[in-house]
């Protein structure tokens, strides 16, 4: 069993940056995925990005790309979000999860474990 613990966030300005950090503790039956997914208010939880085992393959929603870069690098259950050019509708619950594949999916009910989230709010 996995266990997401999620840092960074908190209050930044539009057309700012904010990094999120996650590590998963635990044991693992396989290699997973690693992805974030966030949640504002009132709205469904939705698709950030995703990165495979290697760290080869990312994925992104639409919103967000060219802005977030998400990557994991050195030990392979540890993820980071870099977030650049924040917008105001940016601001939610982050989340951090994990999925046993395949593929990177894209769907948050695909993912096994989950982290408590944490917070970002962007001020206009």
């Amino acid at each position: 069993q996995l266990q997401p613990v999620e840092s960074g966030g908190g209050l930044v300005q539009a057309g700012g940056s904010v990094s999120l950090s996650c590590v998963a503790s635990g044991v693992a039956s396989r290699r997973y995925v690693m992805g974030w997914f966030r949640q504002a208010p009132g709205k469904e939880r939705e698709f950030v990005a995703a990165i495979s085992w290697s760290g080869d393959g990312t994925s992104y929603r639409d919103s967000v790309e060219g802005r977030f870069t998400i990557s994991r690098t050195g030990a392979k259950n540890m993820v980071s979000l870099l977030m650049k050019s924040l917008k105001p509708e940016d601001t939610a619950v982050y989340y951090c999860a994990t999925d046993y594949g395949p593929g990177l999916s894209t769907v948050w009910r695909d993912y096994e474990y989950w982290g408590q989230g944490t917070q970002v709010t962007v001020s206009s």
